[in-house]
C-alpha cells in the first residue's frame, strides 16, 4: 500500500536526517566512542575492501586504502571555502556526479547540509565522517570512515586540485556508500544526483523546441531557489570542452543564476543571467559585460544587473540563449530545503508504492488486459494558478534502488505515466474505462531512467494518474512527486477494505427442495451417518462428486485445506462439522463463486488470471487493498500468474470467513478492533 505524506510551502523546516548504520549508532555516538577508547572510526557497513570497490569485477590494481593523514602531512577538510577546483575526477566514470557537486558548491546553504562544515582533522578528529543525502522522501545521515583508496600513495577516485584538501573525496565514497560500491555510481545524470543533494525534482527542457512560457517557467523556478543549468549538446567527444567564438563552452555545465526584463529602446527585453563554473571565459556576444547595448538601459538597471568583471558570469538575452544552449535543466526545491525569503513555494504530494508482478505490475496502456491493475492515485487540482484559469503541475516518477540492485543483475526499468480525467465515485478504474477514456496527458515517453518527469497545464478538476512500467509483470519500487503551484489534494485509489456480506437465506423446506436439492441431501445423507454431520474428511468426497457433474468448470480435486476453510466459515454452532441446512447455504454461495470464476476464466483453462482476482473478489461483496491482493496473489498464483478453481475457492473461503469474524467483533462499526490470543487464534 502507498505511503502518502504532503509537504506544505509555508513555515517548513528542514527535516531530520535519519541514521543508516546497521547498528542504529548516530554520528554523534559512534564519534564519542572512538575518542572516549582512543580509535579511528572503521565503517563495518562499508569496509575498506574490494567489494566496497566493485562487484562485476576483479580489482584492477592493488589499490590500498589509507586515511589522510597518511597520505600528506597537513590534510585540511575544506581548504579555504568548498568551490568546483575541489573537484577532479579519478578513474571511476561518475563525471555527472562530480558536474553536480560543482553545481552544489554554487548553493553554499544547500551545499552546508550535505556536507557538513563543522568536521576537521583537529582535536576532535577520530577518522570518522558524516554526509547528508536525500533518498526517497528522507534525509539520510551516512557515515564513513576516512580510509580512501590509493595507487602509489595518490588518491584514485574522486579528488580536490589542493592535494591536503578531502572533502570531496569523503564526500564521493558516502554517496557510494549509499548505493552499495563505487562501481555502483558508473553512468548516471547530473539531474540525479542534484536531486539526492536537494530534494528537488528535475525538468529537462529542449531549447530548440520549448514551451512558449519556458521564459516564466524559469522566472518562476529562480523565485522558488530551484537549481538552474544549461549546456550545448556535442556530437562527438573531440568537441567536450571546445570553446566557440562567441565565448561558450560545449559540452559543459553552466549556471543560471538570473532572468531579468529590462527597457531597451522601447522595448522589453528578456535577458538571462549564465554562470561558468569556471569563473572564467564568459560570452563575447550582444548583452555581454562589454556589450554596447547596457549603454541604452537605465543607469540604476544597469548599475544593479552588470559587474563588469572576468567573473565567468554573463548576460544574454533570451533568445540568444535558447539559439546557443540545447538543453535547460531544472531542479525544483522542496519546501523543506528553501528558507523563509524565497518567494514563491511548490505545494507538494507524495506517494511511495511498489509494482507486484501478478497484483500491480500490470504494464502500459498496451497491455490493456492488466494496464488497469497498476497503482492509481487521484488528483484534485482546486484552485488555478495567480496569472492564469489554468494550473501548473509538475509530475514526477521515480524507481527506488534501481543503483545498489545493479550487482543483483537488475538494472532501470522503463517507465512512464498517463493521467485522465478522474471518473466521479469509484475507488478503483477498471478496464472498460482505459478502453474507451484517452488520456488526458501522459510522460512523453517510457525510457529506463531513475525518474521520468513533466510539467503540464490543466484546467482545475479532479484527474486519474497511473503509473507504470512498460512490459506488464516487472516488478519495482516506485515514488510519486506531485508539485503544483497551489495546494493539491492527492490520494491513493484502490485502498478500500470492506465487504458487503449478505445475511445467509432462511432454509428451504424438504417439500419445496429443487431437484439439485435433493440430490444434494441424498449425497449428504450417504455420508453423513446417525449424526447427520460431516466432517472436511467427509466433505472432501461429497464436493468432488458435486463438482464433476459441474461440465462447464474443470478442474482436478478440492483439497482437504480447502473443506477445512469451509467447515470453518459454516460452522456456526464451532462443532467441527457442518449438518445439512449450513451445507446447503454454503452450495448457494458455492454456485456465484463457480459462476465469477468462469466468468474470468476466459479462455477456459480452469484458471483466473491473478489481475483478475480484484474485480472477482468485488463481485462477491469483497474489497481489498493493493498490499493485500499482492499478498494473495504470492500466495495463490502459479509462475504464469493464474490461479486455479481450488486455490480460488480457498482464497475466497478465507476472505469470508475473516471478514465475517472481523465484523463480528467490531461493534462500534469504526474499522477496527482489539483482539486477545484466544481470538486470533479462533479467527
Amino acid at each position: 500500500m502507498p505511503v502518502q505524506s504532503s509537504v506544505s510551502g509555508s513555515g517548513s523546516s528542514p527535516s531530520q536526517a535519519l541514521t543508516t548504520q546497521s547498528d542504529g549508532k548516530s554520528f554523534e555516538q559512534l564519534l564519542s566512542e572512538c575518542l572516549q577508547k582512543g580509535v579511528l572510526f572503521e565503517d563495518p557497513d562499508f569496509p575498506a575492501q574490494d567489494s566496497s570497490l566493485f562487484y562485476s569485477q576483479s580489482v584492477p590494481v592493488n589499490f590500498e586504502w589509507k586515511r589522510p593523514k597518511e597520505v600528506c602531512s597537513n590534510p585540511e577538510f575544506i581548504v579555504g571555502d568548498a568551490n568546483r577546483t575541489d573537484i577532479c575526477q579519478g578513474q571511476l566514470g561518475d563525471c555527472w556526479l562530480l558536474a553536480a557537486i560543482a553545481s552544489l558548491t554554487l548553493k553554499k546553504d544547500t551545499l552546508a547540509r550535505v556536507v557538513p562544515h563543522d568536521q576537521d582533522f583537529g582535536r576532535r578528529y577520530a577518522g570518522i565522517f558524516r554526509f547528508q543525502f536525500w533518498k526517497h522522501n528522507k534525509w539520510l545521515e551516512i557515515v564513513i570512515d576516512d580510509r580512501l583508496p590509493t595507487v602509489r600513495n595518490q588518491l584514485v577516485m574522486l579528488h580536490s586540485a589542493s592535494n591536503n584538501e578531502f572533502w570531496s573525496a569523503l564526500l564521493e565514497k558516502a554517496y557510494a556508500k549509499m548505493h552499495g560500491s563505487y562501481e555502483a555510481l558508473k553512468g548516471g545524470t547530473t539531474m540525479e544526483a542534484m536531486e539526492d543533494f536537494t530534494g528537488g525534482v528535475g525538468e529537462h527542457y529542449d531549447n530548440k523546441a520549448p514551451p512558449n512560457d519556458l521564459f516564466t517557467i524559469m522566472k518562476k523556478a529562480l523565485d522558488r531557489g530551484s537549481m538552474m543549468g544549461c549546456s550545448i549538446n556535442i556530437t562527438s567527444s573531440a568537441e567536450s570542452e571546445a570553446k566557440t567564438s562567441t565565448g561558450l563552452v560545449k559540452g559543459h555545465a553552466y549556471s543560471i543564476t538570473g532572468l531579468e526584463e529590462v527597457e531597451y529602446q522601447g522595448r522589453k527585453v528578456r535577458l538571462v543571467r549564465i554562470r561558468n563554473p569556471w569563473g572564467q571565459v564568459e560570452w563575447n556576444g550582444p548583452w555581454s559585460d562589454d556589450s554596447g547595448e547596457w549603454k541604452y538601459v537605465d543607469r540604476a538597471d544597469k548599475n544593479r544587473l552588470l559587474q563588469n568583471a572576468d567573473d565567468g558570469e554573463f548576460w544574454m538575452e533570451f533568445e540568444d540563449f535558447k539559439r546557443n544552449y540545447d538543453t535547460t535543466e531544472i531542479c525544483n526545491m522542496t519546501p523543506d530545503a528553501l528558507d523563509d525569503n524565497t518567494k514563491r513555494h511548490w505545494e507538494v504530494s507524495l506517494f511511495e508504492g511498489s509494482w507486484i508482478r501478478g497484483a500491480t505490475a500490470g504494464g502500459c496502456r498496451n497491455f490493456i488486459d492488466t494496464f488497469w491493475t497498476n497503482p492509481q492515485f487521484q488528483l484534485q487540482l482546486i484552485d488555478a494558478d495567480d496569472e492564469d484559469d489554468t494550473c501548473s503541475v509538475v509530475i514526477a516518477l521515480m524507481q527506488k534502488n534501481r543503483r545498489r540492485l545493479r550487482k543483483e543483475g537488475l538494472d532501470l526499468e522503463t517507465i512512464g505515466f498517463a493521467v485522465y480525467d478522474a471518473p466521479d465515485d469509484m475507488d478503483q478504474v477498471g478496464k472498460d474505462f482505459f478502453r474507451y477514456h484517452p488520456s488526458k496527458a501522459r510522460s512523453r515517453t517510457y525510457i529506463n531512467t531513475r525518474e521520468i518527469s513533466e510539467r503540464f497545464t490543466l484546467p482545475p478538476g479532479k484527474y486519474l494518474l497511473v503509473p507504470t512500467t512498460f512490459q506488464p509483470h516487472h516488478e519495482a519500487d516506485f515514488l510519486v512527486r506531485i508539485f503544483s503551484e497551489k495546494k493539491a489534494d492527492a490520494l491513493e485509489m484502490g485502498s478500500t477494505i470492506d465487504a458487503d456480506l449478505p445475511d445467509p437465506p432462511m432454509p428451504t423446506a424438504p417439500e419445496e427442495e429443487t431437484d439439485e436439492e435433493k440430490y444434494l441431501r441424498k449425497l449428504f445423507e450417504q455420508l453423513a451417518g446417525s449424526d447427520q454431520a460431516i466432517s472436511a474428511a467427509e466433505l472432501q468426497p461429497l464436493l468432488n462428486g458435486v463438482l464433476s457433474r459441474r461440465r462447464e468448470i474443470q478442474f482436478d480435486h478440492v483439497s482437504l485445506h480447502t473443506c477445512h476453510s469451509i467447515i470453518n466459515l459454516m460452522d456456526v454452532d464451532n462443532t467441527g462439522m457442518i449438518e445439512f441446512q449450513e451445507f446447503k447455504v454454503f452450495w448457494e454461495k458455492m454456485k456465484k463463486w463457480i459462476m465469477l470464476f468462469l466468468s474470468f476464466d476466459t479462455d477456459r483453462s480452469g484458471k483466473m488470471s491473478s489481475y483478475e482476482l480484484r474485480s472477482a473478489l468485488n463481485a462477491a461483496g469483497m474489497k481489498l487493498n493493493n498490499r493485500l491482493l499482492a499478498l494473495i496473489g504470492l500466495r495463490f498464483a502459479d509462475d504464469k500468474y493464474d490461479i486455479d478453481f481450488d486455490d480460488y475457492l480457498t482464497c475466497i473461503v478465507r476472505l469470508e470467513n475473516m471478514f465475517r469474524c472481523f465484523q463480528a467483533l467490531d461493534k462500534t462499526k469504526r474499522g477496527r478492533v482489539r483482539m486477545n490470543m484466544m481470538q486470533v487464534r479462533l479467527s
